[in-house]
């Protein structure tokens, strides 16, 4: 059982690394927290997701001045979550770029989301006084858009619904390198508080279909092998499916949602316990799943009231 509260408990300092995955191409990643992209062309800088707050992303901000004074043109949205999007002033982006259905997320759920991941993520929101406000795109697109940073064309995608509904991906055709966002993760856990876990398997086959080399995932560490990109990718779908079919199980038998926790917890442990954030993820996954099973295609907006009540009732049960 978890001793507190979603990532209160979550205080300790993470080593940071920023990992070279090709020329012009690199991933800050901090031992399981949110990471971020960076690609560099002969005219500028993309940064792909921008940390929870303008202080956090100035560490990033750092990483990216010591390797080129290029201006950042682009900041992209991979989805829309606060941890991953609030950081986004620090970087001056010329654009902000995010799918339409990232957008729609925005506007109808940004302030609540804001107030929820708050709560639940302290160390990630050091310096939460530096936000601006909502992070709002300047560049909306709907499946596909080419960005050309000077010799250096990324190609951004939404390729489907999986851990939300505009999940967006950046790929580097050319080397084969793929920012995945939370589509997929490495040793860390999926957080389907917002999903459509139906949907998710069909878009990590689109994944599995451009055969990267390289892959950045959400949370967890770079990837430098095509046998690496696998694994997360079938990691990941292991813990959807498990998931998802334990939550219809429960509808056809009737169980109500503690039921399913317990179960979850029973047989999921084992599997993925010791993945980063498991005891955090798995209230809201659980009860996501539970309302998807049941016919609820849109997820309930999560906020700071909601994720404390649900918390307590499936913890204590």
């Amino acid at each position: 059982m978890a001793e507190s509260f979603a990532s209160t408990g979550d205080l300790g300092e993470k080593n940071v690394s920023f990992t070279k995955l090709g020329e012009g191409a690199y991933a800050y990643t901090a031992e399981g927290d949110p990471n971020t992209g960076v690609i560099i062309g002969d005219e500028g800088v993309m940064v792909i997701d921008t940390q929870a707050t303008p202080f956090m992303a100035g560490d990033v901000l750092r990483k990216i001045r010591e390797i080129t004074d290029k201006p950042i043109k682009f900041a992209l949205l991979s989805h829309y979550h606060a941890v991953r999007v609030l950081g986004a002033a620090a970087f001056d982006p010329e654009n902000i770029i995010s799918s339409r259905l990232t957008l729609e997320m925005i506007e109808e759920r940004g302030q609540q989301d804001w107030d929820s991941e708050f709560g639940r993520f302290p160390r990630l929101f050091q310096g939460h006084e530096t936000i601006p406000g909502l992070t709002w795109p300047t560049i909306v697109f709907d499946e596909k858009l080419t960005v050309d940073l000077g010799n250096r064309k990324v190609e951004i995608m939404h390729v489907g619904k999986g851990h939300t509904q505009g999940d967006t991906i950046a790929w580097l055709p050319e080397e084969k390198i793929l920012y995945a966002g939370d589509l997929v993760e490495y040793g860390a856990t999926p957080y389907t508080g917002d999903a459509h876990l139906a949907e998710w398997p069909a878009t990590l086959e689109k994944l599995t279909a451009l055969k990267p080399s390289k892959l950045v995932p959400g949370r967890g560490d770079a990837l430098q092998s095509a046998a690496q990109c696998a694994e997360a990718i079938t990691q990941t779908r292991a813990f959807i499916t498990d998931l998802y079919s334990n939550a219809q199980e429960a509808v056809a038998k009737g169980w109500d949602l503690q039921t399913l926790f317990n179960k979850c917890r029973e047989t999921m442990a084992p599997k993925y316990g010791h993945w980063v954030i498991y005891e955090h993820c798995m209230p809201f996954d659980v009860a996501r799943a539970y309302d998807e099973a049941k016919g609820q295609v849109r997820p309930t907006i999560w906020t700071a009231e909601r994720d404390r009540e649900m918390w307590g009732a499936l913890n204590e049960g």
